[in-house]
């Protein structure tokens, strides 16, 4: 057993690195009993992933689940030593921890890459403020979330990548978002609200998905967009002359569609052109 112990404290730092990071947070701490030079080697992992996988649901109290994550993402941020570049939250037991605002702050310092946050349930998460002060971010996903950047906000220099789902934004916070990421490539908007008009202004988009209820969309300064993914979804319930009236809004998409690849319509959209023609 103990030449066992000696083959593995023997390995060479980038294995060790390897075999960690095909590991969950969980699964990588525990290694810290194997030897001394594996001990605090888990703190120096760049992605930290907490996720139901890593921290399975169970059957007891909420409360009691609550409090073991909080202190699990405590004592993980408390002893990493090194650059954070991916941080993933998504557990469906999140619900009423205000302690997500304190971890942000804390990667608002570390030159986080890759944010994403998950909320499976309750009302809409309100983003603090350090968010937008991570301006190394690549890519940011967010789920079930409410954004209002400060007045001070002057974009994300460096997103490459966005992803919201269940948000909730104002129209004009959603268009200097978007025009403040020059960068941007890759837009996936899906079930928002706050707005309704969609001025995509994006020089470097090249893929766009959005999924909800909306009324027009306009393109400007997006001669790369490659792939459109477009799906309308409207309540069967819902007053005829109204969606004759968005019909004639959201028929524009076509005509100021840039040359494009591919482009994929789903749901109520396709509803809407056969109503129309």
């Amino acid at each position: 057993m103990e030449m066992d112990l000696d083959k593995i404290s023997n390995l060479p730092g980038h294995v060790i690195d390897q075999i960690l990071s095909q590991l969950s947070i969980k699964e990588a701490v525990k290694t810290s009993i194997l030897s001394s030079k594996w001990r605090f080697k888990w703190a120096t992992l760049p992605h930290l992933v907490f996720d139901n996988q890593c921290f399975p649901v169970s059957s007891q109290d909420q409360t009691i689940v609550k409090n073991k994550l909080v202190s699990i993402v405590d004592h993980v941020l408390l002893l990493h030593n090194g650059p954070i570049y991916k941080f993933k939250l998504s557990h469906r037991d999140l619900l009423g921890i205000t302690d997500i605002d304190r971890w942000i702050l804390h990667l608002s310092r570390c030159s986080i890459k890759e944010f994403v946050l998950e909320i499976w349930k309750g009302q809409r998460y309100k983003m603090p403020s350090s968010l937008f002060l991570c301006q190394n971010l690549v890519h940011l996903e967010l789920f079930n979330c409410f954004l209002k950047p400060p007045l001070t906000f002057k974009g994300f220099g460096s997103l490459k990548s966005l992803d919201l789902q269940h948000v909730t934004l104002a129209q004009d916070v959603f268009e200097r978002l978007i025009s403040s990421c020059p960068l941007l490539e890759r837009l996936t908007l899906m079930n928002f609200d706050g707005f309704a008009h969609l001025n995509i202004n994006a020089p470097n988009l090249q893929y766009f998905d959005i999924g909800g209820v909306f009324e027009d969309i306009s393109f400007e300064n997006t001669s790369h967009l490659a792939v459109v993914a477009i799906g309308l979804y409207v309540n069967v319930g819902d007053d005829q002359k109204q969606v004759y009236s968005n019909s004639s809004n959201l028929l524009k998409f076509f005509v100021h569609l840039p040359l494009i690849r591919r482009l994929e319509v789903q749901s109520y959209f396709l509803k809407v052109m056969i109503m129309i023609v």
